[in-house]
């Protein structure tokens, strides 16, 4: 197989190279300086001793010695160290556990001109990814690659979406060329170990100025040095990781077109399209038995719930289906990410899902295609989820006697739940990310409003464009302050430099004037069609009552949250050193506050709609706090346990505040729901 190396490649490889050689050139005269200095320190160290020996001469020089030793040994330690990927996390399989996925693997690595990975491992996640134990020697001699395979990844994919998946992986160190990237990732590592992983280091500093009081002075020096040694090298670690990144998303795209070469274009479109949902269907099971800790509740197989809620939430987003799986289109996959910001730097280092599957569509290479469920490459697939599944619960401490929930009651508390903590369909997540508009007024005159166009998917993306205007804009702000430093940036496709992101703001400003305008009208139409509909069906005073209520709850929420805040901001002092007197003071300041506080938390235990959900050792611990005086700090000690109940108490409160603003919304939203439907049975009728 050859691909064509693009000039953009090409370019970034020759910049990533060039970095890495300025890099080494530094480094060779720190190299040097380390020498001089360690030979200085050492000489200086003798001809001390040898001029006058006693005592004192002697720690004086074995000091200034260490001192030279230990700057050397910072500068050459990474040629010692080795970095090992953690892999508890891990599950081995061999050829004779999955030989059919092997075969797959086999075919991969023959196509792409790699080799075999060294080992194979199965990981809980929704993910596919290389990984190597590296050091300074693995700059000069090929290291064997190791893969992992997600078994959340397997669980949503066909066979020929998981052949594309793991072909990207191994197209990223097939070709020739793409050999280059593979170096500079390394030697990116290799720096980023020097700079960064230094705690052994300091470690052995600290007990050699344990040996003496006179060794500490010069083991500060030591310290000293290095700390301006590490502050160069860090700044070159900048250099180099900039260039590195610019290459990894040239690389991305390199590895697409070997995947897309050995297993079609459109298989790894389509898999990379669904891969935020089955993401987000693992994260979503893996929530749902976080909160089911505290009641001893486990799951016998994650992978079967993820599969069932994968199906569930793109049922409930009216997504097609197609080889059994969730069709995700390119358009339903970005509606909700509007943002025209692209930062081309050490925080972009992957193009966008949008910009590969563009390129996978002009390459358009069709191959024979397998359908079936990737999960029927295994032997026992279903023994394996059990198995990790329970490998994944062992790591959370449970009480004796624990139980797993039984797939029917998963499916059904997981259905409820949503249902719960979820607005109705006929919105179109119109109202997930914003609240209704609690300035709108009566509007007599307005024309005549069709309920199809208020929650369509122009009015929706008008939303989120709403939202990633504000972030794009705060971005830039930062960018404009050099609180991110960088060269370029692109906004809507064309290239800015960083000292043109001040003159970018004004016209984020107006789009933002234009956006929120269109959803201010559109939110006065929402209310003004929903308040005919309830005057038609003599509601009118009840809808707008609870509008009302939400309107001023709205106007509340801030108020009361900054309550939250103050407490925050009053106990910061535990955590830091502070002095008895200021402790004791600090107590007497946070007493006006936690009075506010007890008070707010009796109000809300007295709502059994936001008690509900909380355990009966919660609710205990609630009441208890609340009617009882506590002491946290006595004879220059703190009272751990109070303060622990404290912090409980206060992280309460933003709990009770946002779920009681969800259940107004809620509120208003079903009888909005309520109001429709009866007047659509009025039409058919």
């Amino acid at each position: 197989m050859h691909i064509q190396i693009s000039p953009d490649f090409r370019k970034k490889t020759k910049a990533a190279v060039s970095s890495i050689v300025i890099f080494i050139f530094v480094y060779i005269l720190i190299f040097l300086f380390t020498i001089l200095l360690a030979l200085a320190c050492i000489g200086c160290g003798i001809w001390l001793i040898a001029a006058k020996p006693m005592f004192l001469t002697l720690m004086i020089g074995a000091g200034l010695a260490g001192t030279g030793f230990f700057v050397f040994f910072f500068i050459i330690k990474f040629l010692f160290k080795k970095h090992i990927n953690d892999r508890s996390y891990l599950t081995e399989i061999t050829r004779s556990d999955e030989p059919e996925l092997f075969k797959m693997i086999d075919e991969i690595v023959k196509e792409a001109e790699t080799n075999f990975p060294k080992k194979i491992y199965l990981s809980y996640d929704v993910n596919a990814s290389v990984f190597y134990d590296s050091s300074f020697w693995s700059m000069f001699f090929p290291i064997q690659k190791n893969l992992i395979i997600g078994v959340g990844l397997i669980n949503t994919t066909t066979k020929q979406e998981l052949k594309a998946i793991l072909s990207h992986e191994f197209g990223h160190f097939s070709q020739r060329s793409m050999k280059v990237g593979s170096y500079v990732y390394n030697v990116n590592q290799i720096i980023f170990n020097l700079v960064n992983d230094d705690a052994s280091y300091r470690n052995s500093i600290e007990k050699f100025a344990s040996f003496s009081g006179y060794f500490t002075i010069f083991a500060s020096l030591a310290i000293f040095f290095t700390s301006k040694i590490q502050w160069v090298l860090a700044k070159m670690y900048s250099y180099v990781n900039i260039r590195h990144m610019a290459l990894s998303r040239e690389m991305e795209f390199h590895a697409d077109e070997v995947a897309a070469n050995i297993a079609g274009s459109i298989s790894l479109e389509e898999s990379l399209l669904r891969l935020e949902l089955a993401n987000n269907s693992y994260d979503n099971v893996i929530s749902f038995y976080e909160a089911r800790i505290s009641k001893n509740q486990s799951s016998k197989n994650i992978y079967r719930e993820q599969f069932f809620v994968m199906n569930f939430l793109a049922e409930q987003s009216e997504l097609e289906t197609k080889y059994d799986l969730p069709h995700v289109k390119l358009a339903e996959s970005g509606l909700f990410n509007k943002s025209k910001l692209n930062i081309e730097n050490q925080w972009a280092s992957h193009p966008s899902t949008e910009d590969r599957v563009a390129k996978l569509r002009q390459l358009n290479i069709i191959k024979d295609v397998d359908h079936q469920p990737a999960k029927k490459i295994f032997k026992n697939f279903e023994k394996t989820e059990e198995k990790l599944t329970a490998k994944l619960f062992a790591n959370v401490k449970y009480k004796p006697g624990r139980t797993d929930v039984e797939f029917e009651t998963f499916t059904t508390e997981f259905k409820a739940q949503y249902q719960h903590d979820s607005f109705d369909k006929m919105f179109n997540n119109y109202y997930d990310n914003k609240n209704p508009d609690s300035e709108v007024r009566e509007n007599s005159i307005s024309e005549d409003i069709k309920f199809q166009t208020l929650f369509n998917n122009e009015k929706v993306e008008l939303v989120y464009t709403l939202i990633a205007l504000e972030n794009d804009k705060k971005t830039v702000e930062a960018i404009a302050s050099k609180e991110f430093v960088l060269k370029t940036f692109d906004y809507d496709g064309r290239k800015y430099k960083a000292t043109e992101a001040k003159k970018l703001i004004p016209e984020i400003d107006q789009s933002i004037v234009e956006v929120k305008a269109k959803i201010v009208k559109n939110d006065s139409d929402i209310y003004n069609y929903f308040l005919k509909t309830a005057e038609a069906q003599n509601r009118k005073s009840g809808f707008v009552n609870l509008y009302h209520s939400f309107a001023d709850y709205d106007k509340q929420y801030e108020e009361k949250y900054k309550l939250y805040i103050d407490l925050v901001n009053a106990t910061a002092f535990i955590s830091e050193r502070t002095p008895f007197e200021q402790i004791r003071q600090n107590f007497i300041t946070l007493k006006t506050f936690e009075e506010k506080l007890k008070s707010e938390l009796r109000f809300h235990l007295q709502n059994p709609l936001l008690t509900k959900e909380l355990s009966e050792q919660e609710l205990k611990d609630l009441a208890y706090y609340t009617e009882k005086e506590h002491i946290y700090f006595n004879n220059e000690e703190y009272f751990d346990s109070n303060l622990e109940m404290l912090m409980k108490s206060i992280n309460m409160l933003p709990y009770f505040l946002h779920r009681k603003y969800f259940l107004k919304k809620k509120e208003i939203l079903s009888l909005m729901k309520d109001l429709h439907n009866s007047h659509q049975v009025e039409k058919v009728s």
